[in-house]
């Protein structure tokens, strides 16, 4: 009967906020205006990493790809949840379940990893800056970059193939999007094996780059505490303080977003559950959002190349 069932599954059903209509009218308004700075901010970061010459560096081919990527993420989902925000037919076909859920953990994992070669980076340029050249030649940076998104695809395609060929016992998510843990709660079967193969996926994809991030700061910090000069430590913490700050964003709502405990108390269980759900969809976009705000607003070269984009389209 199990199998049956998932033969038969067309479609599932996306409960969102579907007892909140006030809610989503005022979080289509303000995840539309969020969208469009992410498509533009991302997007100009992209142009300017391609066409200024004095960006033609390591570190902006890594933020060219970040910003490429979170273009990307936002894409495979806050189009479809707008859609659905004024839609009262909610619902998702099963192929473009599978096809939802591949996209944002391919791109949640790629940003892990990426984040962590950025962060090697830093500690190269910062720690090592006579063998910054050697070590992070073009042929090093393409194959880590090319590397992290390998294992996005890889680490996805394993993980959605799994979870889709699972017998289901509802079509009901209760989630904006085909969220692989909100799929997976469908199941009328033991997912140990899953949760298994997510652990050692979470291991490998999120927390090593994490280990990496806080090896690589360490070293960084401890190297800027040697400088002597003011002036020398303030430089040499300008070169990595956006990065920095966009790992904090990232990680940090990661870890709130899954790590918080969950409440017993099943009189607001429902209110929870929405506010569970909003924390969700924000973590979607808040790093997507950030990151050309954080990376343009301190970054003397990224000033400096929208200057000279402004001067080009101005014709001076």
């Amino acid at each position: 009967m199990e199998w049956e069932n998932r033969s038969h599954l067309e479609e599932f059903f996306l409960k969102g906020l579907s007892g909140y209509p006030g809610l989503e009218r005022l979080f289509f308004v303000l995840i539309l205006m969020m969208y469009a700075v992410i498509l533009v901010g991302n997007g100009t970061l992209i142009i300017l990493s391609i066409f200024d010459s004095h960006l033609h560096t390591p570190m902006y081919f890594f933020l060219g790809n970040l910003s490429f990527l979170d273009i990307c993420f936002t894409t495979s989902s806050i189009p479809f949840t707008l859609v659905s925000f004024l839609s009262e037919r909610k619902t998702i076909s099963f192929l473009g379940c599978a096809v939802q859920m591949f996209l944002g953990l391919a791109m949640g994992t790629t940003e892990c990893v990426l984040l962590g070669m950025m962060a090697f980076d830093r500690y190269v340029a910062i720690c090592n800056p006579l063998r910054y050249p050697l070590i992070m030649s073009k042929s090093s940076y393409v194959t880590m970059a090319t590397g992290s998104w390998f294992s996005g695809v890889a680490n996805s395609a394993v993980q959605t193939a799994f979870v889709m060929r699972l017998p289901f016992c509802g079509n009901v998510i209760n989630h904006f999007l085909c969220e692989i843990l909100a799929v997976m709660k469908m199941a009328c079967t033991d997912i140990s094996g899953n949760e298994f193969i997510m652990l050692v996926a979470t291991t490998l994809f999120t927390l090593m780059p994490l280990l990496l991030i806080v090896i690589s700061y360490s070293l960084i910090i401890s190297s800027i505490l040697n400088i002597r000069s003011a002036e020398g430590r303030s430089k040499a913490f300008s070169t990595c303080s956006a990065h920095f700050t966009v790992v904090i964003i990232f990680y940090g709502t990661i870890l709130f977003m899954y790590m918080k405990p969950k409440s017993k108390d099943k009189h607001n269980a429902n209110d929870l559950d929405a506010t569970d759900k909003l924390i969700s969809m924000f973590y979607g976009v808040m790093t997507p959002l950030m990151n050309p705000l954080i990376y343009s607003l301190r970054n003397k070269d990224v000033k400096e190349a929208i200057k000279n984009l402004k001067g080009r389209l101005l014709g001076k």
